[in-house]
């Protein structure tokens, strides 16, 4: 490709995504991976403020445990802002834009470790439901990598998942 074809002279640069994939097709995988995307980061929040905030018996398995959860979340968080930027689209970064499409409840205060054992599960739970849909949808466009992207964060979700209700099971 010459530099006029790639138009690197003009101001905005904008190169053709030509990766087998349509622009619809990437648009509304990007849809998903937005609130995936969300949805983690809050995640992460809500884990790292029950990390710092949990209080009796529990605290030391409670608090291990969540960073171990939360330092897998950040990574992801990049993991798939990068995949939304490879689709050619940006990627959101506002905690307004996150709070609006994401499907993840702000943390409680003033709960036990119990409670906030029972609130993490729920959030991977709606989380997993969330990236099932994405990987429907990339699945449904031949789109590959995020077919992997989810199936690799399923993993981890449905694994936190089985954790926290071992947790809390009596």
């Amino acid at each position: 490709m010459s530099l006029q074809e790639l138009d690197l002279k003009t101001e905005h640069r904008n190169v053709k995504l030509e990766t087998g994939l349509s622009e619809d097709g990437r648009a509304g995988i990007v849809e998903h991976l937005n609130e995936i995307l969300a949805d983690h980061y809050l995640l992460m929040l809500k884990t790292h403020n029950y990390h710092w905030n949990v209080k009796g018996p529990l605290f030391k398995s409670m608090h291990d445990l969540t960073e171990a959860q939360y330092e897998d979340l950040f990574a992801a968080i990049d993991e798939i802002a990068e995949r939304i930027r490879a689709l050619g689209f940006d990627a959101p970064g506002s905690f307004k834009t996150y709070s609006q499409i994401s499907k993840i409840e702000e943390a409680k205060s003033g709960i036990s470790a119990l409670e906030m054992a029972a609130d993490l599960l729920r959030s991977h739970e709606n989380l997993i439901r969330n990236m099932r849909e994405a990987l429907s949808k990339a699945d449904q466009h031949s789109d590959e990598v995020t077919v992997d992207l989810m199936t690799e964060r399923l993993t981890v979700h449905e694994k936190a998942a089985w954790m926290w209700r071992s947790f809390i099971e009596q």
